[in-house]
């Protein structure tokens, strides 16, 4: 565990322009982050460009504003891609993303196997929980299955997947169903990629999960030692995976839905909590949330205080002298063995309803997750869950301002970097790339993804290479692949 090597800090970021997000990570970077977090805004998730009118209002809201190759040439200016790992919290749009990280390296002599770093690339828990997605499921799937072949051929220190619990639970659903849920997703992928034709240990090694720390601390802790027993089993007995893929590679984000906008400083105690359950539970990465994100954009104060945070319990708590220290615990071994438990029977049901598409398709995972955040929500209501500061130990004291971004200013200015780089680039080459991708994308569609070795990742690159923007790519894509309508 952390002994030899201590969890990577892991701070996510993004807002505004390539240029502003690029001055946060070095930021971070300077005060001891040892791996990079991009956030996206919501047109760059959709598949949307900035100077779409469907985009008007969001351009770099929640997010950085990724249009062409040329901002995440900026985004990543000065930063070694040889030497620092990058994660992209991005979903439908992640082919597209990691098409254009590699262009940015190629574009700078750097070999595709020397960069390390993750796409989150979980197309099902956008279905059940938050909502990004473009294409419709089956066309998603294999796509995503294509891009596991992809990276265990050309880069092979590349995480194709992070499997996310953290929104499924964000969304209000319980540790139990966190785990549940998180792994028959896990089981789909897996087995898409079987049927796809790729032996299970050429590429389960690099996939990699996300999961929410919430506020008990005993139950969290529990939760991530049961997520490792569980997996293993669930890899070995499905599909006889060696040890190196039965292996949970995880990272931890504390819980943003657990922050208040009441009494905000209240979340720095929430949050360090939060990150003590997560490395007690063994995380190998850790984002820890700025105690003012119920309010606003992490501040640069409340981003650094976050990172403390992590190094405080990383250098002086001294839970990092053992491995796994509260084992054998009455207690947490309790824990451990009921959320397991609950967990595979959860995952049963899944199971009988056909597995995580056909779950999905039947509202099963939505109906379950929104019965539980309508629990938890009358509980508090009703004062049976206590929210120091927001239902009980509350004053009159009213947040003060929180300084915001300059949002209208630096969407007017990615407008104009959009329009410059149309302005400028090949409009032949574009078309050809474009008409090339659309053309794959058939072709693709009708083999149903990897059966016959045919990759979609090389048309994406070919586009990226040329200049073509998020939201042309996504547009070939869905001219060929339609787009999700949910029933």
């Amino acid at each position: 565990m952390y002994r030899g090597r201590l969890w990577t800090m892991r701070q996510y970021a993004g807002f505004g322009t390539a240029q502003e997000t690029n001055g946060r990570f070095r930021h971070l970077l300077a005060a001891g982050q040892t791996g990079l977090s991009i956030a996206f805004d919501l047109p760059t998730q959709m598949g949307i460009d900035s100077d779409d009118p469907r985009a008007a209002g969001e351009v770099g809201r929640v997010g950085v504003a990724i249009d062409t190759v040329d901002d995440l040439h900026v985004l990543l200016d000065g930063i070694p891609l040889d030497r620092v790992s990058t994660s992209m919290t991005i979903n439908a749009t992640a082919s597209t993303l990691l098409a254009m990280y590699i262009v940015v390296a190629e574009e700078r002599g750097i070999a595709r196997s020397a960069l390390s770093g993750t796409i989150q690339n979980d197309i099902l828990k956008e279905y059940i929980a938050r909502g990004t997605y473009i294409y419709p499921p089956e066309p998603s799937l294999a796509l995503i299955a294509d891009t596991f072949r992809f990276c265990a051929a050309e880069l092979p220190n590349w995480n194709p997947i992070s499997i996310s619990g953290y929104h499924i639970r964000e969304a209000g659903a319980t540790a139990v169903q966190e785990l549940a849920f998180t792994f028959a997703n896990a089981m789909e992928y897996v087995k898409r990629a079987v049927d796809s034709g790729l032996a299970v240990d050429t590429f389960a090694p690099r996939l990699s999960f996300f999961f929410a720390a919430h506020n008990d601390l005993f139950e969290e802790a529990a939760k991530f030692r049961a997520a490792r027993r569980m997996y293993a089993r669930l890899m070995r007995e499905r599909f006889g995976a060696s040890d190196a893929s039965c292996r949970l590679r995880f990272h931890t984000q504390t819980g943003g839905v657990t922050l208040q906008a009441q009494q905000p400083l209240n979340n720095v105690v929430r949050v360090a909590v939060q990150a003590m359950a997560a490395v007690l539970g063994g995380t190998q990465s850790l984002h820890t949330n700025g105690y003012d994100e119920a309010l606003s954009l992490p501040s640069e104060a409340a981003a650094t205080l976050a990172l403390r945070t992590q190094q405080i319990l990383a250098h002086e708590s001294g839970v990092t002298l053992t491995a796994d220290p509260l084992a054998g615990s009455y207690y947490v071994e309790y824990l451990t063995t009921a959320l397991e438990q609950g967990a595979t029977e959860l995952l049963g049901k899944v199971d009988a309803l056909g597995g995580a598409a056909k779950a999905i398709a039947a509202s099963f995972f939505q109906e379950e997750i929104a019965r539980s955040a309508y629990e938890h929500q009358g509980k508090v209501e009703r004062g049976e869950t206590t929210i120091v500061g927001v239902n009980k130990f509350s004053d009159a004291s009213t947040v003060s301002d929180v300084p915001a971004p300059a949002f209208t200013r630096l969407e007017n200015e990615q407008i104009a970097r959009l329009k410059r780089v149309k302005v400028d680039r090949t409009a032949a080459s574009v078309a050809a790339a474009l008409t090339a991708l659309g053309a794959a994308a058939g072709r693709f569609e009708q083999g149903r993804g990897t059966q016959g070795g045919f990759s979609m990742l090389p048309a994406i690159i070919d586009a990226v290479r040329a200049r073509a923007s998020v939201g042309e790519i996504a547009g070939a894509l869905q001219q060929q692949w339609g787009a999700h309508h949910p029933t």
